[in-house]
């Protein structure tokens, strides 16, 4: 290449050069244009999808004679399960869980696509989002899961509220998994480009040159997921947004899961939830592991990097909704579980009724 410099004149370096640029631009341009045609693609495909499975439901109604013994609004065939998946929580591995289990256990898991992962719902798609969670029977039972914060149901005057579930992870050990989630992607689907890809640096080296990605800005992301579609909650460092998030998980979440502590959230759900779950503890224990999912390249922070995140008053709060969930959820497990030889396993029913009356 540099002989060719030296041998070819300047004006057609020139011309060479912008040969190559012009050529570039067509080719991101094509890139673009197929990606875009990718998910036109795959938005029909579900829409094809979702059509089948309404016909198909459909004609098993009309071969059905009787009624069935329990209306789907009295019983457990009814019931929406959302699942708003905080980022790099292990939220794919543990979705992955669902999907496995659907066909055995009889229930459509559905995937919240929103544009460019917005967690934001504009309040008409929140009014569309109810609606179908709420009235679209052929989908019921649902499992439903996206990157989308909490959305209060009683808002918009509905009769029955979906059952709330999530997994939240230490704040830093988040933000880090996501550095290096955006610059060199995972195991799950290796091949695909990433936002950040080609950003050699690491995780420390940002964090001491006070890089944007790895600001205590970017540490503010459980709690408004757990806050919800108010507008304070999106304001970063806002104590309102941290009092309504732990309000939220304690009144609006049936379990809330720790990243550390997946296998236990796993066995508490089967037990709580068995029409979803059953099987769960079993597939997590000794399947093939394809649910699991993995960072590359991630390489754990300093000391020197996690003392200086640790000095905001992010971190702080971040890390007090952390501890309050954890908190909580080893309350829940010490009532449900026990350890015996390094196994876990579910206390036996420990309530029982007597002395009903009136004696027939």
């Amino acid at each position: 290449m540099g002989l060719l410099r030296v041998m070819m004149p300047p004006k057609l370096q020139l011309l060479a050069l912008l040969a190559f640029a012009v050529a570039m631009f067509f080719l991101e341009n094509q890139i673009q244009k197929l990606e875009e045609s990718k998910g036109k693609l795959e938005r029909a495909i579900a829409r094809h999808e979702v059509r089948e499975i309404e016909q198909r439901h459909t004609q098993d109604g009309l071969r059905e004679r009787d009624p069935p013994a329990v209306t789907p609004s009295e019983g457990e065939d009814d019931v929406v399960i959302i699942y708003n998946r905080v980022p790099k929580t292990a939220s794919t591995s543990f979705t992955n869980i669902a999907y496995d289990l659907c066909g055995k256990n009889h229930y459509h898991v559905l995937h919240i696509n929103t544009t460019k992962n917005n967690p934001v719902m504009s309040i008409q798609d929140q009014v569309r989002f109810v609606k179908n969670v709420t009235e679209w029977r052929e989908m019921k039972p649902a499992f439903y899961h996206g990157h989308v914060s909490f959305l209060d149901f009683t808002k918009f005057g509905v009769k029955r509220k979906p059952i709330y579930i999530n997994v939240i992870r230490d704040p830093i050990e988040r933000l880090v998994s996501y550095y290096y989630f955006l610059r060199f992607g995972d195991d799950y689907r290796p091949g695909l480009r990433r936002r950040k890809q080609g950003d050699k640096k690491t995780f420390d080296e940002c964090v001491s040159a006070s890089g944007s990605d790895c600001a205590p800005e970017k540490l503010w992301l459980q709690i408004p997921f757990f806050c919800g579609h108010y507008s304070e909650c999106w304001n970063v460092g806002s104590q309102w947004a941290l009092e309504q998030a732990k309000y939220n998980l304690v009144n609006e979440y049936l379990l809330v899961g720790l990243t550390e502590e997946l296998e236990d959230f796993v066995m508490m759900l089967e037990a709580a939830l068995p029409r979803f779950f059953k099987g769960a503890t079993e597939l997590y224990k000794t399947g093939k592991k394809s649910h699991l999912r993995k960072t590359s390249e991630k390489k754990p922070p300093t000391k020197d990097s996690i003392t200086k995140l640790q000095q905001s008053d992010i971190w702080k709060m971040e890390n007090e909704f952390y501890e309050f969930a954890l908190e909580q959820f080893q309350f829940v497990r010490a009532h449900a579980v026990r350890e015996k030889d390094g196994e876990l396993y579910l206390l036996a029913q420990n309530f029982f009724y007597e002395k009903i009356y009136p004696k027939n």
